[in-house]
């Protein structure tokens, strides 16, 4: 009997409140072993960065059913985990652990097949120790155009720098260190709302939040973060 309570407060804990979520796509549990330890092998579909971005380094390591995510000092790109995610409207739930406050946790929405922004990327939530961001990056900085006046070092033009007004929120938000913590992200149309812990944040509503085709969920990782019970939903 009190292993089944604790089971059931286990699933509790992962389990979001909200219920409509729409088509359940994707789960998991990370509760594999990899069949070597010297480069990345996450497995069920993921990938990552560290071939491109840190000479092959092992940056993602399967332990204890969890699955570390960590950057090599080699590495000259934040971590990116990748799993397809194909969807208009949808929610993304996973447990998650910030070892420092110095850590961070993004989700970042992605289509690769859109050419008008840098390496597909539509927005991100961002999770710090203190803070929580939402950025609407199709249509803000990584604009192509945008992004390459900026990275030209070259003056925007006032239509640049109007479209870059109002593409980010902030919520001053205290996450815990050493700690489990359960995150819900929504998105509807434009709007994507945030759930952490079973409370609501807060959303924030744009229109690159609603591009048609997101096509990839990217867990961006600059140092280093514990991720744990992934699921994705459709609707």
């Amino acid at each position: 009997m009190t292993v089944l309570i604790h089971f059931l407060g286990f699933l509790s804990s992962v389990t979001p409140a909200s219920t409509d979520l729409g088509e359940l796509v994707f789960q998991d549990d990370f509760e594999r072993a990899e069949s070597q330890e010297e480069r990345d092998e996450p497995g069920n579909g993921w990938a990552t960065n560290s071939a491109k971005r840190a000479q092959g380094d092992k940056q993602v390591d399967l332990k204890d059913g969890t699955m570390r995510i960590y950057i090599s000092p080699r590495a000259d790109h934040a971590v990116s985990v990748t799993h397809p995610f194909e969807f208009r409207n949808g929610s993304v739930a996973l447990r998650f652990l910030l070892e420092d406050k110095k850590d961070s946790l993004g989700l970042n929405f992605a289509d690769l097949n859109f050419k008008g922004v840098h390496a597909g990327h539509l927005f991100v939530v961002r999770i710090y120790s203190n803070r929580i961001e939402i950025t609407d990056l199709k249509t803000g900085v990584m604009r192509k155009d945008i992004r390459e006046t900026r990275k030209a070092k070259k003056a925007l033009s006032e239509e640049q720098k109007h479209a870059l007004k109002g593409k980010s929120k902030r919520f001053e938000k205290v996450t815990a260190t050493g700690i489990w913590h359960n995150l819900l992200v929504t998105v509807s149309e434009d709007q994507l709302s945030l759930e952490l812990d079973g409370e609501q944040v807060g959303s924030f509503s744009s229109s690159g939040i609603a591009h048609p085709t997101k096509q990839m969920l990217r867990l961006s990782v600059p140092q280093n973060v514990v991720v744990d019970d992934v699921r994705l939903w459709k609707k």
